[in-house]
């Protein structure tokens, strides 16, 4: 069965595929402060600000948060100036605007290494400092890790498709959050050596798709959306209830917000990254710390940018030259001059070639600067359902001045470009040519408001290939880049759902086109290799990649899909150094000792096999494919009891990994246990990508219908 294995078993490789507009805080001197307080800072990906209890939400419960909310400053109106998640959190973590620190979208970007941050400020006085985080857009490999003694970001990596994005469940990274703080010296008085703590928790269970776990999934059956909240909340329990409860001598400073929201149907928009209405911009903001703030709700407009400099001020620390203002006076009084917030929202325009959406908001007035201008008054309009840039021409031209005024700045939004010897090489093999151009004037034609069903179109060809419809996807997918043949991210989604239909020459063809259109897509650059690879094309995989892994600082899945196309074309050697590579560049993630583990089991190696497929697990325990590995290893050997033991903990951790679920199947037949074997292959047939291994397929299905199920069999 299938030829191209190592031995009789399957195993797969590990893809994953300033100036400053406001000055330093104002204090007020009645404020006390605590230079050795801790700092908990909780961010919620995609949490709205009506989507907790305490700000009137009665229908979805939020008990820790509310309790947090209760004893804190809750901002009622606090925004984010950005709608995605890695830039989001860049603003958070710099006090700047994104403009400034140049961190515009999820892919393709990374965080200055010169600019400051919460961890290397509080680093420098002292503080021990760790990250937790729960999803691949927050991965070490976008550069918010300098300042962080840990920066623990281990999701399943190996997990990554052009539709699913790997993360790991909030009670779990909550879990390691609190391992961490617990590493920590007693605080006393009588002991120099005691340091502060800051941990930064970020949890992702919001964000779509909605698949909150029971009792949320039953309670919230109709809103899986507030389902997912509220498991959230329920995640941090064991984090918050030791602050409430103020189980430590030392006090902690608890900064609890949203990195965005979620649309859910308002403006045309079901999730978030196309416009900035208040649906997706604003968001939840609690400051907590009973021995310096009394419980209050703020109304003034406060932003993510004031997060920085408001903890510094807590700490009694001045804050370098940044966006934001401490927080403090407004949380002591209730009431400070309004402030400009600027907001974007890129993502389309950089993804899809849209229009480029910048905005700013002074009082209750917000304008969107778009090829359709929009002002509205939030205060007196929070749906935004009336647009009054025609009726009050003299205020939309004020803030169209400010917001002018404040991007000048801006250096614009282009990731970053590759090196002249890349674009060379990409030439050489027929990958630029097609290259499109920035834009430089934007029609109404180009306006998000006028793709909206574009947008739909593109999140229904998603949902197709969700609900199993690989064919409706794919026709689906055919018009949407039809419709917008410039756009990449159409590409890519295409490009996947061919490759998923065993069709690889038209998905070698559409990734091409997207790399075309965008070279300096590392993301894309390697699902081209990778693709190119399984097309069996993988010298020319190595040629498109080898530019791209040889740039200064590669992206971790281009060296990993270069060092596969390398192993592929018959050099091993090669490949292990690739490898070794990604390994040190990425130690966390096991995936580069689970692709050495697969070269030496190519080479016949065992022992070594089975040794790197261990580190992987070391380094990862979540990595499914290690312990695919480590059952064949231990199937070759004869050892299959031990084999099967490695595989059944495969699909324990990854459900979705049909080669360990049919390694199993046909084991435990050759154990004489056909009764356990049916319901794998079952499983099996139901999840093999339809042109993947047909032969087993085939196999799979006559032994099942020579083998019916039996009553007395277990199961």
């Amino acid at each position: 069965m299938g030829g191209e294995r190592a031995g009789m078993w399957v195993t797969r490789w590990a893809l994953v595929v300033c100036a400053a507009l406001t000055a330093a805080c104002h204090r007020a001197p009645q404020l006390a402060r605590d230079p050795a307080q801790n700092v908990l800072l909780v961010t919620i990906d995609t949490l709205r600000a009506d989507a907790i209890g305490a700000s009137g939400k009665a229908t979805v419960s939020t008990p820790w948060i509310d309790r947090l909310a209760a004893g804190g400053v809750r901002f009622d109106q606090a925004h984010a100036s950005t709608v995605v998640t890695l830039p989001s959190h860049a603003n958070i973590l710099s006090g700047l605007y994104p403009f400034r620190h140049g961190v515009r979208e999820n892919a393709g970007f990374r965080f200055p290494e010169t600019t400051e941050t919460l961890a290397t400020l509080l680093r420098a006085r002292g503080y021990r400092t760790g990250a937790f985080v729960s999803a691949f857009p927050l991965d070490s490999r976008f550069g918010l890790t300098r300042g962080f003694d840990v920066y623990d970001d281990r999701f399943p990596k190996s997990d990554a498709t052009a539709f699913r994005v790997p993360e790991r469940r909030g009670a779990d990274t909550v879990a390691a959050a609190l391992r961490w703080i617990d590493r920590a010296p007693p605080a006393a008085s009588n002991n120099p050596g005691d340091r502060p703590w800051f941990a930064w928790v970020h949890l992702y269970e919001p964000h779509f798709p909605y698949a909150p776990p029971e009792p949320y999934a039953s309670q919230y059956r109709d809103r899986p959306y507030f389902g997912e909240v509220a498991a959230a909340d329920a995640a941090l329990a064991p984090l918050l209830q030791r602050v409430l409860d103020a189980a430590s001598p030392r006090p902690t400073l608890v900064i609890l917000t949203g990195d965005h929201g979620e649309a859910l149907g308002e403006h045309g928009e079901m999730t978030h990254g196309l416009f900035a209405y208040e649906a997706t911009l604003h968001v939840p903001l609690i400051l907590y710390q009973p021995r310096l703030l009394m419980p209050r709700v703020v109304a003034t407009p406060v932003r993510h940018v004031d997060i920085l400099p408001t903890i510094l001020d807590a700490i009694g620390a001045p804050p370098p030259s940044i966006d934001g203002q401490s927080l403090l006076p407004l949380a002591a009084t209730g009431s400070a001059p309004p402030t400009v917030t600027y907001f974007e929202s890129l993502s389309a325009s950089i993804n899809r070639g849209w229009a480029p959406l910048h905005g700013v908001a002074r009082g209750s007035l917000k304008y969107i600067d778009l090829p359709i201008p929009e002002l509205y008054d939030i205060v007196a309009d929070p749906a935004e359902a009336h647009d009054l840039s025609a009726a009050r021409p003299g205020e939309l031209h004020q803030l169209q001045v400010l917001l002018s005024d404040l991007r000048a700045a801006d250096k614009g939004a282009a990731p970053g470009r590759e090196r002249a010897d890349t674009r060379e090489q990409l030439r050489s093999l027929g990958y630029v040519t097609g290259a499109a151009t920035a834009k430089a004037h934007y029609t109404e034609a180009d306006d998000p408001k006028r793709l909206i069903a574009i947008d739909r179109e593109i999140e229904e060809v998603v949902s197709r290939y969700q609900r199993g419809d690989l064919r409706g996807a794919i026709a689906l997918g055919e018009r949407v880049v039809h419709e917008r043949p410039d756009m990449p991210l159409s590409l890519v989604h295409l490009a996947f759902l061919y490759n998923e239909a065993g069709e690889h020459p038209r998905a070698t063809a559409a990734i091409g086109r997207a790399l075309a259109l965008n070279p300096a897509a590392t993301d894309v650059a390697a699902l081209a290799g990778a693709y190119l690879t399984e097309a069996g094309r993988a010298d020319e995989a190595a040629a498109v990649l080898k530019p791209y892994a040889d740039a200064p600082q590669p992206d971790i899945d281009v060296v990993n899909a270069y060092g596969v196309a390398l192993a592929t074309a018959g050099h091993p050697r090669e490949a292990l150094e690739v490898f070794a590579r990604a390994r040190a560049a990425d130690p966390s993630s096991g995936l580069a000792d689970a692709n050495i583990a697969t070269v030496y089991l190519m080479q016949g190696d065992r022992g070594r096999a089975a040794a790197a497929f261990r580190q992987a697990l070391a380094a990862d325990p979540t990595l499914a494919r290690a312990y695919n590995g480590l059952g064949v290893v231990a199937a070759e050997q004869g050892d299959l009891a031990a084999a099967v033991d490695a595989w059944q903990h495969a699909v324990a951790l990854d459900p979705h990994d049909y080669q360990a679920l049919y390694n199993l199947g046909d084991a435990l037949i050759r154990m004489g246990r056909s009764g356990e074997a049916r319901s794998y292959w079952e499983r099996y047939l139901s999840i093999v990508p339809p042109a993947v291994d047909v032969r087993d397929r085939d196999s799979v299905r006559r032994w099942l219908s020579n083998h019916p199920y039996q009553p007395s069999q277990k199961n």
